[in-house]
């Protein structure tokens, strides 16, 4: 969710930041893709925390691993989605969404407890899917080409991200 991952992320800030168009058309054709946008921009902010707090809170090795991995990609990921907003003119917010506040909230109320990090991983998965799907709508349905190579270059590294957390949750949940 390794190696892969960094190029993946390479190819997404390349693909974010060498795409030109006009930015009178590009920020009309934008208009459509700003939801996108920013929800994908506080799903980063959101990853970025929670990568955050396992790095600090958990106590399963693979849960402080994968959410270093998580904070290092989604990072690199939201300094694109930060660039491609910029030049379509859209206005990103400043937090994540309450839904995901909440969330982490409720994650921090365990921290201390064994509970911790198959909450956090069952947390990630589903955030994980969740944002695999917001990709695939905007591939698929997007109206901005540079909007939606954006999500195209995004889906490998958030697929990997899934593939780890569901490895890591193979070793930390027990049978």
């Amino acid at each position: 969710m390794i190696a892969v991952r960094r190029m993946a992320a390479a190819s997404v800030l390349a693909a974010l930041a060498g795409i030109s168009a006009p930015s009178a058309y590009a920020a009309s054709a934008a208009t459509d893709d700003a939801p996108f946008l920013k929800a994908i921009h506080q799903g980063n902010l959101a990853e970025i925390a929670a990568g955050q707090s396992a790095r600090k809170n958990a106590t399963a090795a693979c849960v402080k691993t994968v959410g270093a991995t998580l904070v290092r990609d989604h990072r690199k990921l939201d300094a694109g989605v930060k660039t491609l907003a910029k030049k379509l003119d859209v206005t990103l917010p400043s937090s994540p969404s309450a839904a995901q506040e909440k969330t982490m909230t409720a994650l921090q109320g365990q921290v201390g407890t064994s509970a911790y990090n198959t909450t956090w991983l069952k947390t990630e998965a589903k955030s994980h899917k969740e944002t695999l799907a917001l990709i695939d709508s905007e591939v698929s349905k997007g109206g901005n080409a540079e909007v939606k190579a954006a999500a195209k270059a995004a889906r490998p590294v958030v697929a990997r991200h899934l593939k780890l957390i569901r490895a890591c949750e193979a070793r930390v949940t027990p049978s």
